[in-house]
């Protein structure tokens, strides 16, 4: 006698459970992954001397419709963004897929998938800097970097997932250094990404080349910007890094970018230049560059 196949709604019940499983192991390993993820382990670049892991989220939904296809967004520093096991500071993460879940669900946002590019540590000065600093002494492999990016990575992850391919359904972003190397590669390859998280950005970094590159654009790259800055970044240097970010704003506004259209600057009071600071930003980021149409 065949045994009757089980329901829809019986399957549907045991992916939940499935998934509650999962989450517990994940809790009790200290790991705080939550929703779909996939695992590249030493992803190889011929252009950059360290090997490199890259965590992929993928939104609810994902394995339902196979001909669905989403945008994509290229973070920075990857071990921070969605495990607390795994961030440089333990316990402290941005929560982008806890936010992302959640914001997608609700319908807040177009479900995207979100590439996690880990840093390799001590190469990450070197790779997050379009030049070299001359008080640091060190930096200026971005350009190296964006090209495992553009001619490397993407061209993987648009292979293995269900991607939308051209620069307007593709972002880049990071914090700090990896604000910096955002936009610098962003300006530099607008065919390739037209959606920029430029978080908390290090506008010092070489007497402030980052405004010497915004300034020399001839022409207006088609990006959306997002810009942040906490106001207690730094500590004593607060007020300086504020400003730098506030001349940054300008800079772009006076090249053609419109506050609120496709630039927004964000200040946050009172936040400091931490993981903590950034998570409680990566809503309004999301919300921004990737609205519900």
């Amino acid at each position: 006698m065949h045994q009757r196949p089980p329901s829809l709604a019986t399957l549907f019940l045991m992916l939940i459970h499935i998934s509650l499983f999962y989450s517990v192991a994940r809790a009790q390993d200290g790991h705080t992954l939550t929703g779909e993820f996939r695992t590249h382990k030493n992803f190889h670049s011929r252009f950059l001397t360290s090997d490199r892991d890259v965590l992929v989220y993928l939104p609810p939904g994902y394995d339902a419709d196979k001909r669905k296809r989403y945008p994509v967004l290229y973070l920075h520093d990857g071990q921070n963004l969605f495990d607390g096991a795994t961030s440089f500071i333990k316990g402290a993460e941005w929560g982008v897929d806890e936010t992302a879940q959640r914001l997608i669900t609700e319908g807040a946002i177009e479900p995207l998938i979100i590439v996690g590019v880990y840093n390799t540590g001590k190469d990450r000065v070197e790779e997050y800097t379009p030049t070299a600093d001359a008080r640091h002494k060190v930096g200026g492999k971005a350009d190296l970097y964006g090209r495992m990016l553009v001619e490397e990575l993407k061209p993987f992850i648009d292979s293995e997932y269900r991607t939308r391919r051209d620069a307007k359904h593709t972002g880049l972003g990071g914090s700090s250094l990896g604000g910096l190397v955002s936009l610098y590669l962003a300006l530099k390859h607008p065919q390739t990404f037209g959606r920029v998280v430029v978080a908390s950005p290090s506008v010092w970094w070489d007497n402030k080349m980052i405004l010497r590159e915004v300034e020399a654009l001839k022409k207006r790259p088609r990006l959306h910007i997002w810009l942040d800055m906490g106001t207690k970044e730094g500590g004593n240097e607060a007020e300086e890094h504020t400003r730098n970010a506030r001349a940054l704003r300008d800079a772009l506004a006076r090249k053609g970018w419109k506050e609120g259209s496709d630039l927004k600057y964000f200040e946050a009071e009172g936040a400091e230049h931490n993981e903590r600071a950034w998570a409680a930003r990566v809503e309004p980021m999301l919300r921004f560059l990737f609205p519900k149409k």
